[in-house]
């Protein structure tokens, strides 16, 4: 017997049918002699729907509210889950985060997990019961409800499957698997087999929608091996493992897009200690995630400081970055929308020259131009042009040949 964990998207259990089509999928998996904890998200389009019913009755809700309000949207799918699987037939209970144990800390609308007991979880396994748990969502100490963010129920899946030992965490979706590119940008990409945790989470930081790149930097820290793999069908998905050998010899794995993102620049930032300090000091403080950093060199005492950001952050930071600019004696700040991330990852790059010179070749044959380059041991990323971020990532595709994996 095995005990497997395994996650539903919001398109898996977009409707009653697909609700039903799970329900049945999750029966079947603990007929064959698994215990089965399922973690569900809520249903596609609900969660869009709150956020705008909440801006209907207030400008600017509370982020605490905001989790109150989101939350139900997963509470909702659970409960319909175990109804279907009950009126199957089979024994299924639903719970809620703070239910199944997962406790967080108080960042609302982006917490993270302290930690999970999952003693109740335990007590219905033992009744021979599917566990169905409310993804995205935990609670604090205090008893504040709170959400792990957009992408979350992955996260909550690989926790719980570390916290219960769970042999294997499935992430079902609507698709097959992790592919070289999305293919609805390139459709010549293809399905990767099996692919490393680090290679994983570069893909999902860079804009991959497969994985939340938490989830995958949990899965990494304690070892969960988690599988891809699509909801609708049988396939076999892609593995995410800790990395072998022979995965070496594939010099780039996958192209990530990501798109909606900005670009803001204070210029003539006073060449001296704790200048840039102050600055990301203050962006920390408020919550903003800060993506590529681009320094340029000092020009007559002073520098020009770029960094992106998605493009929903531009909203939070109102003008704090032009306050600390004026407290540190900077110039201009800009700030730019209509610009999209483009990243090619795979661990042979550690062992493999050229990756770079090649990816900027195939930009310039497309007359592509680049506006700011980030790297690291296994990715290289560059800012372009939204208008020409899916002409950028057919290029980059067929560079490196990927559609011939």
């Amino acid at each position: 017997m095995a005990l497997i964990v395994q996650k539903y998207g919001g398109t898996s259990v977009g409707n009653p049918e697909r609700i039903r089509n799970v329900a049945k999928r999750l029966l079947e998996t603990q007929r064959e002699g698994n215990s089965v904890v399922a973690i569900v998200s809520a249903m596609s389009g609900v969660t869009d729907s709150l956020i705008k019913l909440a801006k209907e009755v207030s400008p600017k809700p509370t982020e605490r509210e905001m989790d109150v309000l989101l939350s139900t949207g997963e509470q909702t799918t659970m409960a319909l889950a175990a109804m279907a699987i009950q009126a199957m037939g089979g024994k299924a209970v639903s719970l809620t985060g703070a239910q199944a144990g997962i406790v967080t800390n108080g960042i609302h609308t982006k917490a993270k997990i302290s930690n999970i007991t999952p003693d109740q979880i335990r007590k219905h396994l033992e009744r021979d019961e599917i566990v169905i748990i409310a993804g995205f969502q935990g609670e604090t100490e205090e008893g504040d409800i709170t959400t792990l963010g957009r992408g979350g129920s992955d996260l909550t899946a690989i926790a719980v499957a570390s916290a219960i030992g769970a042999d294997i965490c499935q992430i079902f979706t609507d698709v097959d698997g992790v592919y070289t590119c999305d293919p609805r940008i390139v459709p010549s990409a293809k399905k990767i087999q099996e692919i490393s945790y680090d290679e994983m989470l570069e893909m999902a930081s860079s804009g991959s929608k497969v994985m939340q790149s938490r989830s995958v930097e949990f899965a990494k820290k304690f070892g969960v091996i988690f599988e891809v793999r699509s909801s609708f069908n049988n396939n076999p998905g892609t593995i995410v493992k800790e990395e072998t050998a022979g995965m070496e010899q594939v010099v780039v794995r996958g192209v990530s897009v990501e798109r909606n993102q900005a670009k803001v620049t204070v210029a003539h930032v006073p060449d001296k200690p704790g200048c840039a300090a102050r600055l990301f000091t203050a962006l920390a403080d408020a919550h903003v995630m800060v993506d590529v950093i681009v320094q340029n060199v000092s020009e007559s005492g002073s520098t020009d400081i770029s960094f992106t950001m998605n493009r929903d952050e531009l909203d939070k930071i109102g003008d704090l970055v032009d306050r600390v600019a004026a407290e540190i004696g900077a110039g201009k700040v800009t700030k730019q929308g209509g610009i999209a991330k483009l990243s090619v990852v795979g661990i042979g790059m550690r062992t493999h020259s050229g990756v770079a010179a090649k990816l900027f070749e195939a930009l310039a044959k497309g007359g592509i131009n680049i506006q700011m380059i980030s790297t690291s041991e296994i990715k290289i990323a560059v800012i372009l042009d939204e208008e020409k971020i899916t002409d950028a990532a057919k290029l980059a595709h067929a560079a490196f040949d990927l559609d011939v994996v």
